[in-house]
């Protein structure tokens, strides 16, 4: 008879435990099986004519943040200034990958708020992004000298973020 009426308790109490738990994690971080390892293989065409497109190769020799954006993307906005900041200072090299946008929508975006990118891929159908483990816009991932995915960054890109996960990674990458 106890047990009846104590199984309602012990569920209460789970279902307690199971949300105080998840309430202490920070759902930016969402781990990539990909960390420490070489980033996917792929080659994008340019978002401009004329201009170099984007391939796994291009990391070598360099810290790189790669940026999945668009155009429509709100969030991306927000992150924008930042990110024509770190172009400016010149410390990583800044790479987008334009994600599922109308190329002319980007070009117009990018001419009006500034390009922060050295080079701009374009992934029309979002299987580069599926790749790399993309699950929403913006994500930034910090990429070695050797290709391989240090670091990864899920949501708006702010300067805390950029103060207290980056640039320690990349003074250690990069002395």
């Amino acid at each position: 008879m106890r047990l009846k009426f104590l199984f309602p308790i012990l569920v209460f109490a789970g279902l307690l435990a199971f949300f105080f738990i998840g309430l202490g994690h920070d759902p930016s971080l969402v781990p990539s099986p990909l960390i420490d390892r070489p980033a996917p293989e792929f080659d994008l065409p340019p978002l401009e004519a004329g201009a170099e497109g984007l391939k796994t190769a291009d990391f070598m020799g360099r810290v790189t943040l790669v940026n999945f954006f668009a155009s429509w993307c709100l969030p991306c906005k927000a992150e924008h200034p930042l990110l024509i900041q770190l172009q400016k200072e010149g410390r990583v090299r800044v790479v987008g990958i334009n994600y599922k946008d109308k190329p002319e929508e980007a070009r117009r975006w990018l001419a009006e708020e500034g390009n922060p990118y050295d080079r701009i891929g374009v992934d029309p159908s979002g299987r580069v992004a599926i790749d790399w483990g993309v699950y929403g816009l913006p994500e930034s991932y910090l990429v070695d000298q050797k290709g391989r995915i240090r670091w990864k960054h899920v949501g708006v890109l702010m300067p805390d973020d950029w103060q207290e996960d980056f640039l320690p990674r990349i003074e250690r990458l990069d002395p």
